[in-house]
C-alpha cells in the first residue's frame, strides 16, 4: 500500500509537519497562498488536507476532491469550510478547539489595557522623537467590563478581569446563573450591559442575528466613554457606525484584533487616532501555533493509523458500520436539538433526551452527542464538535440525563427533548420518516408533522377564526412565501399551534408585528 498524500495549503509549525512525516504514513506536500481555483485543480490528488484560515474550501473544491477523506482545520473556526458539502461528500471535517483559547483571551486583555493606557500612540510619539507627557489614560481597577459571550475565551478573559480588580458582567443566554455564579459574573441582559459597562468586550459568534450587534443602535444605549475590544469576529461591528460613535464622543476607544473586510484598508476606523488595532492575531502566539500544529498532525496520524475520528464537526466518534446504521438519528438529534434551543428561552439549566421504540436497540450516545451539539451550536457557533459539545455543555452548567422507554407510539422510533432553562421548559419530539427525512412530530403538547430544514415560524395562537388567514395575509404582504403550513390544537377554542416552513426569514419588525396579529400569543423563528 502506498503512501497516503497530504495536502498542507496554510502555513503550519515545522513540528506539525514532522510529526506527519516521521509516522512514514504520508507523503506531505506544502503549497501556501493558493486561491480556492487553484486549490480545486490540485485536491483530487490528496486523501488528505490540512489547512488554517487563509485556504478557503468552498463547495467548488470539494466537487474536485475525488480522493479526499479529511480536512484538518489547525484552529477552532471552520468558516472557511463548506461543511455542509464536505458532509455530503463524506469528507470529515475535523478541527482543534482548545489550542488557541488562551492566547486570544491574553491578546484581548492586552488589547484592554493598552488602549486604556495609550500605550501604541505613546510608542509612536516616542519613534517620532516626541516627548508628549499629556496622553492621559484610564486606570481598569474599579471599572466594569462588559463580556458578552461566555464561551471558552469569554470566560477566561472575565477571570482575568476579576484578577484585576474589574467589576465583570456578561452577557450570554446559553449560560445559566448558576453557572455564571461559579464565575464570579453578573448575568445581565445586552441592553444593561451596554448601559453599566466601562469596557465593552466582545467573545460571541457571527450568525445572522449577532452580525453588526454593535451598531448605531447598540451605541446609543451605552454610557459616555465606553471602550470596545474586539477579538471575536469584524463582522460582529457596525465599523461605520462605531467610527461615528468615536467622533461624536460617545465611544472614548476601539482596540480591534478582527475587522469586517482583512486587511482593512477601506475601513473607515484607520484614520482615527482613538482606534487601535492588530492584524488579526489573537491566536498568534509561538505557543498556539504549536499547539494546533501538533493537535491536527496527530489527529491526521491517528485518523489515517487506527481510524479513529477525533475532534470532527460533522461526524461523530464512531466506528463506520454503527455510524452506517444511526446516521438518520444523527441528523434528527442535531436539528431537533437546535430547534428547541432556539424556541426555548435563556438560561438552558438541564437536557433531558428520551428514546422511544426502535432507536432503543441502537447505539444511541453519538445521537445524544448530535443533539448536545446541535442545542450548542445555536449559541457558541461551528466551534461545537461531537466530542467536545458533551464538556461545553458541562462547562456551562447544563446537566443532561437520557432514558430509553419501551412505550409504543404511532413512529417507529421517537426521540424526546426537554430542555428546561431559567424561564420554564420546551419539550419537542422528532422521528425519521421512512423517507429518511427528520421531522417534528410534537412540540409543547401539540401533534405535528413539520419539516426541521430552512426557516420556520412557531405561531402560538388562540383557535379563533381568521388566524390562519391573517397570518397567511401578512407573510404574503411582506413577500415572504409558504412553503408548508401545519396546523395543531389540542381542543376547540384552546390554544393551537401552526409550524410555517418559509422560503424567505422575516425581518426582526416583521417578527414584532407578527406578534400583534390579533390572537397570536407567541412568534418564535426557528433557522436550520
Amino acid at each position: 500500500m502506498g503512501l497516503v498524500r497530504i495536502l498542507v495549503s496554510d502555513k503550519l509549525s515545522d513540528t506539525g509537519i514532522n510529526i506527519l512525516k516521521a509516522s512514514g504514513l504520508f507523503e506531505v506536500d506544502v503549497k501556501i497562498g493558493m486561491s480556492p481555483t487553484e486549490l480545486g485543480a490540485v485536491i483530487g490528488q490528496y486523501e488528505g488536507l490540512i489547512i488554517r484560515s487563509a485556504s478557503q474550501v468552498t463547495r467548488d473544491v470539494l466537487a474536485a476532491a475525488n480522493n479526499l477523506k479529511v480536512v484538518g482545520r489547525a484552529g477552532i473556526g471552520v468558516d472557511n469550510v463548506d461543511v455542509k458539502a464536505a458532509s455530503e461528500r463524506g469528507v470529515v471535517v475535523m478541527n482543534t478547539p482548545g489550542g488557541n483559547t488562551t492566547t486570544t483571551a491574553e491578546h484581548a486583555i492586552a488589547l484592554m489595557l493598552s488602549m486604556a493606557r495609550k500605550i501604541p500612540q505613546a510608542a509612536a510619539s516616542m519613534k517620532a522623537g516626541k516627548w508628549e507627557k499629556g496622553m492621559l489614560g484610564v486606570e481598569v481597577l474599579g471599572k466594569t467590563l462588559g463580556v458578552v459571550g461566555l464561551g471558552r475565551i469569554g470566560s477566561l478573559v472575565a477571570k482575568k478581569a476579576i484578577g484585576l480588580e474589574m467589576k465583570v458582567i456578561a452577557h450570554d443566554p446559553f449560560i445559566n446563573q448558576a453557572a455564571a455564579d461559579k464565575m464570579g459574573v453578573e448575568l445581565v441582559s445586552l441592553d444593561d450591559l451596554y448601559a453599566k459597562s466601562d469596557f465593552i468586550t466582545l467573545h460571541s459568534v457571527l450568525t445572522q442575528e449577532t452580525k453588526k450587534m454593535l451598531g448605531a443602535s447598540a451605541f446609543a444605549k451605552m454610557k459616555k466613554g465606553v471602550r470596545i475590544i474586539n477579538c471575536a469576529r469584524g463582522g460582529l461591528v457596525d465599523e461605520e457606525a462605531l467610527a461615528e460613535a468615536i467622533r461624536s464622543g460617545k465611544v472614548a476607544g476601539a482596540a480591534l484584533d478582527v475587522f469586517e473586510k482583512e486587511p482593512p484598508k477601506d475601513s473607515p476606523l484607520m484614520g482615527i487616532d482613538e482606534v487601535i488595532g492588530t492584524p488579526h492575531l489573537g491566536a498568534s502566539t509561538a505557543e498556539a501555533q504549536e499547539n494546533v500544529a501538533i493537535h491536527i498532525a496527530e489527529q491526521m496520524v491517528d485518523f489515517f493509523k487506527n481510524g479513529v475520528i477525533q475532534n470532527a464537526v460533522n461526524v461523530p466518534s464512531i466506528s463506520p458500520e454503527q455510524f452506517a446504521v444511526v446516521r438518520p438519528y444523527l441528523a434528527l438529534g442535531d436539528k431537533l436539538g437546535s430547534f428547541v434551543a432556539q424556541v426555548a428561552g435563556d438560561g438552558p439549566k438541564s437536557l433531558e433526551i428520551t428514546y422511544m421504540g426502535e432507536i432503543t436497540d441502537l447505539h444511541t450516545a453519538p445521537v445524544t452527542q448530535s443533539i448536545i451539539k446541535g442545542l450548542l451550536e445555536t449559541y457558541v457557533g461551528k466551534t461545537v464538535n461531537f466530542v467536545n459539545a458533551p464538556y461545553l455543555a458541562e462547562s456551562r452548567g447544563i446537566t443532561i440525563s437520557t432514558t430509553k422507554s419501551s412505550e409504543k407510539r404511532t413512529f417507529a422510533g421517537l426521540v424526546g427533548v426537554r430542555l428546561k432553562t431559567d424561564g420554564g421548559d420546551v419539550y419537542a419530539e422528532g422521528a425519521v420518516f421512512p423517507d429518511g427525512e427528520p421531522r417534528l412530530t410534537k412540540l409543547a403538547g401539540f401533534f405535528v408533522e413539520a419539516r426541521l430544514e430552512g426557516t420556520m415560524i412557531v405561531f402560538t395562537n388562540n383557535d379563533k377564526p381568521g388566524v390562519i388567514g391573517a397570518i397567511g395575509t401578512f407573510l404574503g404582504s411582506r413577500q415572504i412565501n409558504i412553503a408548508s403550513f401545519e396546523l395543531s390544537r389540542m381542543e376547540l377554542g384552546g390554544k393551537a399551534m401552526a409550524i410555517i416552513n418559509v422560503d424567505s426569514p422575516p425581518s426582526p419588525a416583521d417578527l414584532a408585528d407578527m406578534k400583534k396579529i390579533v390572537n397570536v400569543l407567541d412568534v418564535k423563528l426557528v433557522r436550520l
